[in-house]
């Protein structure tokens, strides 16, 4: 009964183990290979907003577009393809910044990314993303300028 107890017990670090770290790398590598490719922002028009269009903290309000209101000017579409789901999972994000008027895409942001591939526990699991998040500037700031205020 021992030895059956101690054999559930190591299982599922004997599985991590056979799938962990190479797979983990391989992926990361695999991502950083997909990023120079075609990752990171595009920028085809830049908007100066009006002062009542940017809120106190200097952002900028853009809705999904399944969420966006006839009365707003721009949305954005976010599109995921999974390369490789479960734990390790990779996929790739393409991220869009649309004006309603003319269906301009007026930019775009694609990021690779990798999350899990780590040792079974109560912690989080490690990702990797190229470029990283909340690299500066953001795909906002960098089409939408913001105007005088009067």
């Amino acid at each position: 009964m021992r030895t059956l107890i101690s054999i559930l017990l190591l299982l599922p670090l004997a599985t991590a183990c056979a799938s962990g770290p190479l797979v983990k790398s391989e992926l990361d590598a695999e991502v950083k290979r997909l990023c120079a490719i075609d990752g990171g922002i595009k920028v085809y028009e830049t908007v100066t907003l009006p002062p009542e269009l940017i809120d106190k903290y200097g952002g900028i309000r853009l809705p999904s577009k399944t969420l966006a209101k006839l009365s707003d000017e721009y949305y954005y579409e976010l599109e995921i393809h999974y390369y490789r789901k479960g734990n390790p999972e990779m996929s790739r994000s393409h991220y869009r910044v649309i004006r309603r008027s003319d269906g301009k895409v007026l930019g775009e942001s694609i990021r690779y990314g990798r999350g899990g591939g780590d040792l079974p526990g109560p912690w989080h699991d490690s990702s990797f993303t190229c470029p990283k998040i909340g690299a500066k500037p953001s795909l906002e700031n960098s089409i939408f300028l913001k105007g005088d205020k009067k």
